[in-house]
């Protein structure tokens, strides 16, 4: 009965995990796609009408007054639709630290350990071959994992990948998602309006208790959320922190149990089928309130935390990424200044790379041979390896980071070339090496 019971939980879990993988597979395909367009569209005759996009000014509110907005378009995206992002990551690690992968010490420290090691190294690297040279900014770069791409490349893998690979990376590229908010909140925020930050802390902190104390309605959380957003805006702390802040207030409890909710829904059937058909394309009155009951008891048995996520998740990785990456992804490769620039590019590359496949199999091995944390069941040593080869691939993260390290064009540009050199590199040899380390099932 036992083992019975463990194959239906594991079953559970391989398929939600399918389910989110087939997402984030067709994401970063979409993904792929407007990268390299965007790419293409900076290096054609075209590209001054890419620049002109991005720098476009666009206004909300009531101009020549205190009561408006003014910022180029590529900022409305970094600061606004990259804010809906981070509240989807937030939405994400409260869900894994409450009911999933990271709900204890033990299941959680294996992707701890190797997220800490995919961070430490990259960083290390960088600043190791960047000492005494212009850049040093971007340190934070090379430190980020994108999960969209990652599972893409275990997705091409087929069924061939075990289970236990597919929740390590997903876990790991969550906690490395924190490292990186942590990072970008403490070290790429500047000229910090304080008092704001406390108003907008105060707001958050009220929301966390009405959220304890089970009152919730998503339109007053809409309005103070967008209020916390603006205090971070102007506060000098990147806006995309209120998304996380706000994710946390978001209760994750149901109004009614899952016994109470098919009890209700079968009840509500059996009197929805007891009417007779009148006309085959509309309900009458009493089969309509059927229809809202059953709505609303379907309402309630979401907490508000899944059915957020479940409901944005799709707009983040279908239309604000692809756009993100449109807008950030478009770098003109040129040779020129190379002489001043292409150690940035070069030592982005190399920790990406190389940093992230040294981080996180070296504190993941350690961590195992110490008995701090167990190889995930099914998972070899040199599957891991593959894993740890792909943890370079940094793209959306590592993009929106070097828009807050550097200020000068010629630096973002040598910056965005590593990127895109070291994720091409660190997707490639992850694919191979899995390819020939996962055996295919008959």
């Amino acid at each position: 009965m036992r083992e019975l019971m463990m194959k239906k939980k594991i079953k559970a879990v391989s398929g939600s995990l399918n389910q989110f993988m087939h997402l984030e597979t067709t994401a970063s395909l979409l993904l792929f796609a407007f990268s390299i367009f965007a790419v293409i569209w900076a290096n054609s005759p075209f590209s001054s009408t890419y620049e002109e996009l991005w720098h476009y000014k666009f206004t909300i509110g009531f101009a020549n007054t205190n009561f408006h907005l003014e910022k180029s378009l590529i900022l409305w995206i970094n600061d606004g639709l990259m804010a809906i992002f981070f509240f989807v990551i937030g939405l994400e690690v409260k869900r894994e630290i409450l009911a999933g992968e990271l709900t204890t010490l033990r299941k959680a420290s294996l992707p701890i350990f190797a997220a800490i090691g995919g961070m430490l190294f990259p960083v290390l690297i960088f600043l190791f071959f960047n000492q005494g040279k212009a850049g040093i900014n971007g340190w934070g770069i090379p430190m980020a994992t994108d999960i969209a791409f990652t599972l893409g490349i275990l997705k091409l893998l087929g069924n061939r990948v075990p289970l236990g690979l597919k929740i390590f990376l997903t876990a790991f590229a969550i906690v490395d998602d924190i490292g990186a908010v942590i990072v970008i909140a403490v070290f790429y925020s500047a000229n910090i309006q304080w008092d704001l930050i406390v108003y907008a802390l105060l707001i958050v902190s009220t929301l966390g208790f009405l959220s304890y104390k089970h009152l919730y309605s998503k339109y007053l959380y809409f309005v103070f959320g967008f209020v916390v957003w603006l205090l971070f805006l102007k506060s000098g702390i990147h806006p995309t922190i209120a998304g996380i802040l706000m994710a946390f207030t978001i209760p994750m409890y149901r109004e009614i149990n899952l016994s109470d909710y098919v009890q209700e829904l079968t009840a509500q059937l059996q009197i929805f089928k007891g009417y007779k058909y009148k006309n085959p394309q509309l309900l009458n009155k009493k089969q309509m309130g059927i229809v809202d009951e059953i709505d609303t008891i379907t309402d309630q048995v979401q907490s508000p935390l899944q059915h957020l996520e479940h409901s944005l998740h799709g707009w983040v990785s279908y239309v604000i990424m692809p756009i993100f990456a449109l807008a950030n992804a478009g770098v003109a490769l040129s040779f020129s200044g190379l002489e001043n620039t292409g150690h940035i590019s070069l030592n982005i590359a190399m920790a990406l790379v190389f940093g992230n496949t040294f981080g996180i199999m070296l504190l993941s091995f350690l961590a195992i041979k110490l008995k701090l944390a167990d190889l995930p069941e099914g998972v070899e040593f040199k599957q891991l390896l593959g894993v740890s080869i792909l943890g370079g691939l940094g793209f959306t993260m590592s993009l929106f980071i070097t828009n807050l390290a550097y200020n000068d064009e010629i630096f973002i540009s040598a910056a965005k070339m590593g990127v895109i050199l070291g994720s091409l590199i660190a997707g490639f040899l992850g694919y191979m090496v899995l390819r020939v380390q996962l055996k295919p099932n008959k």
